[in-house]
């Protein structure tokens, strides 16, 4: 399929796919260019922004200093990809969000985004995440791709 204007991330089979999703892999590049990419738990607002936080899990650093908030400070540029594998190839599908991250800094939309992410992934309900030891980021995204048969247009 070739790359879709934001609209895309409206059209139900998109959105259902996103908010479905349980895993997306975000690519950060420090200033020199340096790629890093990892898995992430995310939220989909429904319109265009993609919420991950800092959570409890263990890590070497924490907080701002993780390798991805270091990078999204130094270049905000960012993309996160959103996948579904199986052995059957015509199942397969993705959509990648190039946008711009940045710290959520307004303390309703923090609660806001960290109430659904603690609606979708229940071990996040056990953990005592606050905005002064747990980041959250907002992905606005400015450029989406979708691919996968699931995605095409049907025949009315």
């Amino acid at each position: 399929m070739d790359e879709r204007a934001l609209s895309s991330l409206t059209d139900v089979r998109v959105a259902e796919f996103l908010r479905l999703a349980r895993l997306g892999h975000l690519a950060t590049a420090s200033r020199d260019a340096i790629p890093h990419n990892i898995p992430i738990c995310f939220w989909f607002d429904g319109t265009t922004r993609f919420y991950f936080i800092v959570d409890e899990k263990p890590k070497r650093a924490s907080g701002v200093g993780l390798k991805r908030m270091r990078n999204i400070s130094a270049n905000p540029r960012v993309a996160l990809i959103v996948d579904h594998y199986e052995e059957d190839w015509t199942c397969l599908a993705y959509v990648l969000i190039h946008g711009a991250a940045q710290l959520v800094e307004d303390p309703q939309e923090y609660v806001l985004a960290l109430r659904n992410l603690r609606d979708k992934y229940s071990q996040y309900r056990a953990m005592l995440l606050s905005v002064e030891r747990n980041p959250m980021v907002r992905i606005e995204a400015e450029r989406v791709h979708c691919w996968g048969q699931r995605f095409k247009p049907t025949d009315a």
